[in-house]
């Protein structure tokens, strides 16, 4: 049986940011993986350059990508388990967060087909 989609309830921005953080967490130079974890340190948030950023070989839409800067969507990705604060490698997308399927993968992330 496949897993269910979005059992943590999280609302479409908390999934959004979610689904951006496991992109970013797929991207050498934005993250680094730790492996006696199994999660991965977000080192960079892209930033934006008109209405659109790259995060390794996707585009996605700034409006897709309100919620890496409000905190409010960081408190609740963390109350859930799925992303940490450490005070050696900072913001971890847990091993929860990385398995996480929020099916918006295909609808946010936009690539080229050249």
């Amino acid at each position: 049986m496949p897993s269910k989609i979005n059992p943590l309830k999280l609302n479409p921005l908390q999934l959004k940011t979610l689904t951006l953080l496991q992109q970013i967490a797929r991207t050498s130079g934005l993250s680094t993986p730790v492996a006696e974890t199994n999660e991965v340190a977000i080192n960079h948030l892209p930033h934006a350059h008109g209405d659109h950023f790259h995060v390794g070989d996707a585009v996605v839409m700034a409006q897709d990508a309100s919620g890496l800067h409000n905190q409010s969507v960081w408190l609740a990705l963390d109350r859930k388990g799925l992303v940490r604060n450490s005070p050696e490698h900072g913001v971890l997308l847990t091993k929860a967060g990385i398995d996480y399927e929020t099916g918006l993968t295909d609808k946010i992330l936009h690539r080229s087909n050249h």
